[in-house]
């Protein structure tokens, strides 16, 4: 284990507002986080070029992920670990869009591409200026659990066809593993021995050393095979020309029609991007101390994105995998991310020609893999055994990417999440304390015939007091105190224990005097402890305290006890 992984990163100075991600320097650490770059390239040219597979734009677009977007983001973003690239989510979610627009692959395609990065850019940027990087915790991780194997799933079935040498015509998952099944009798059988070899090694290699990049050698070994035994020629699909060189500066172009058509999925890739890299950032910035600043993360997006969209590119996103390879390669700042640009560079530059004879299934088995690490079943498992509603949640979300889209599934994981949150505010956690002989308090059903003491009932709101549950707390304060046999079991106090109300909106407050004033018909008082101090101006804004009397609100349930029992109200 590293001795120095849980030592707090250095102070960093804010006196510029640029590559702060890399500051302070020394010798010693621009070698050893260089060297972490290095082995990024090594493992991740690789998958870039597999996710060009699932955004459905030329492979060379998975180069370019690597270049100028690392290097904006290292430029204005705050975390020191996240790496900014192309991301199968937002490739699957991107190209989920603009297949029912476009053909994948041609330069129109590619334009529509662009222009959604642009677009997330600009709503990653509006996102910065309103100080919106809190919409990240309205994505679950139960959501992002079922949305993230919905996509494995969805981009496995997409490959399998490549992978046995079979075309599908299909943009459905359903019809194009039907697709598949009717083809088995005319598998291209050499074409099944690479994607196999393919997936062997890479599988076999991250079991037996996880730092030896097992699909740079499975591209390296099926380029090689592919020139030595003629594949082209033996009836196996190879790549072709990849173009090389360094990508132009392009604004992208598309008209109104297509932009109208685009903002949706833009959206969509925007709520991955904010949670996904919300979250991957956070987790390596507590695990080394490392002071975090997400609104200039949020601003590294959207340049990350921007500098994708001029480079002729698909939308980048904080990938958790690659950030994970980063830091388990020793990389401590976004100095390794810069030399992954440098290194891709060079590639474009130098080293492109011997791609032409990659075989196509080669790409489709790595695709194959990436899909297959995001199907989570121990994920799934872990959340069924604590809470199985939020499990079926996840399934749920997992059927709608695979039978009905990706754009539709990330929409519905973020509403799943959002009426999860509704939920618990709508129909709270509410009980009756109850004191034991020992003077431990102890919670109990808020049911009809719950009392706390003769003629006193402490009741117990877990939430915030608005309009979607006051319905709620009425009735249920009604039926607790409903006679319940001769007057000397009659309740005359009922006290809210209102620790956990921190606001009262207008028509809850409307609702609280109304209440107040059918209690009093009953004989019985309405008293509010534990009240914060948050809460009081509230009461005091909605005319509360002076409708029940200053006298029955509490600063604290043992105050207001110690008062009724007296006989001093």
């Amino acid at each position: 284990m590293r001795s120095d992984i849980n030592q707090p990163e250095p102070p960093v100075s804010r006196s510029s507002w640029i590559f702060n991600s890399i500051r302070p320097l020394s010798a010693g650490r621009i070698l050893h986080d260089a060297v972490a770059g290095v082995q990024l390239a090594a493992m991740n040219i690789p998958q870039a070029l597999g996710y060009t597979k699932i955004a459905g734009t030329p492979v060379v677009t998975g180069f370019y992920t690597l270049l100028f977007p690392l290097i904006a983001f290292a430029a204005f973003g705050s975390s020191r670990y996240l790496v900014v690239a192309a991301d199968s989510a937002t490739a699957a979610i991107m190209a989920g869009g603009l297949s029912a627009l476009a053909l994948p692959g041609t330069p129109y395609y590619t334009e529509l591409a662009g222009m959604v990065a642009m677009m997330t850019a600009v709503l990653l940027l509006i996102a910065r200026v309103l100080r919106l990087g809190f919409l990240a915790d309205f994505l679950s991780q139960t959501a992002m659990v079922g949305f993230l194997t919905g996509v494995g799933f969805q981009v496995s079935v997409a490959v399998v066809g490549g992978m046995l040498g079979l075309e599908t015509a299909s943009r459905r998952t359903l019809s194009q593993l039907m697709e598949v099944i009717s083809q088995l009798p005319r598998v291209n059988i050499p074409t099944l021995l690479i994607s196999i070899a393919v997936v062997v090694v890479i599988f076999a290699m991250h079991r037996l050393s996880p730092k030896i990049p097992g699909s740079l050698l499975a591209v390296a070994g099926a380029v090689s095979a592919s020139v030595l035994w003629n594949f082209a020629g033996r009836g196996i699909a190879v790549i072709g020309p990849v173009v090389g060189g360094l990508p132009h500066i392009v604004l992208p172009h598309v008209g109104w029609r297509e932009f109208e058509a685009l903002v949706p999925i833009a959206g969509s890739c925007f709520v991955m991007i904010v949670a996904q890299s919300a979250a991957t950032a956070r987790v390596y910035a507590q695990r080394h101390h490392q002071m975090l600043e997400e609104d200039a993360d949020i601003l590294g997006l959207a340049a990350a994105n921007t500098a994708a969209a001029l480079s002729g590119t698909f939308v980048v996103n904080g990938s958790p995998t690659q950030t994970e390879m980063v830091e388990s390669s020793g990389g401590r700042s976004q100095i390794a991310q810069l030399t992954t640009a440098v290194c891709v560079g060079a590639v474009l530059l130098l080293l492109t020609k011997p791609l032409e004879y990659l075989p196509r299934c080669a790409l489709d088995a790595m695709v194959f893999v990436i899909a297959i690490r995001l199907i989570d079943f121990r994920a799934l498992r872990a959340i069924g055994r604590e809470s199985p509603g939020e499990m079926w949640l996840a399934i749920l979300t997992a059927l709608v990417v695979v039978f009905i889209g990706v754009e539709q599934g990330i929409v519905l994981a973020m509403i799943l999440s959002l009426l999860r949150v509704v939920s618990h505010t709508y129909h709270p956690h509410t009980a009756v304390l109850v004191q034991d002989a020992s003077g431990v308090w102890n919670l109990v059903p808020a049911v009809h015939g719950a009392i706390t003491e003769p003629g006193i009932i402490v009741y117990r709101f877990s939430a915030t007091l608005f309009y979607a549950n006051s319905e709620f707390f009425s009735k249920q304060v009604s039926r607790l105190v409903v006679p319940n046999g001769p007057d000397a079991h009659r309740v005359h106090w009922l006290v809210v224990d209102a620790g956990a109300i921190t606001h009262v909106d207008y028509t809850a407050a409307r609702m609280l005097i109304e209440l107040h004033g059918n209690l009093e018909k009953e004989g019985v008082r309405l008293v509010l402890a534990h009240v914060q101090s948050d809460l009081r101006p509230d009461l005091d804004r909605h005319h509360i305290t002076e409708t029940i009397g200053s006298r029955y609100i509490f600063d604290t349930l043992h105050e207001a006890l110690a008062v009724l029992r007296s006989g001093a109200a």
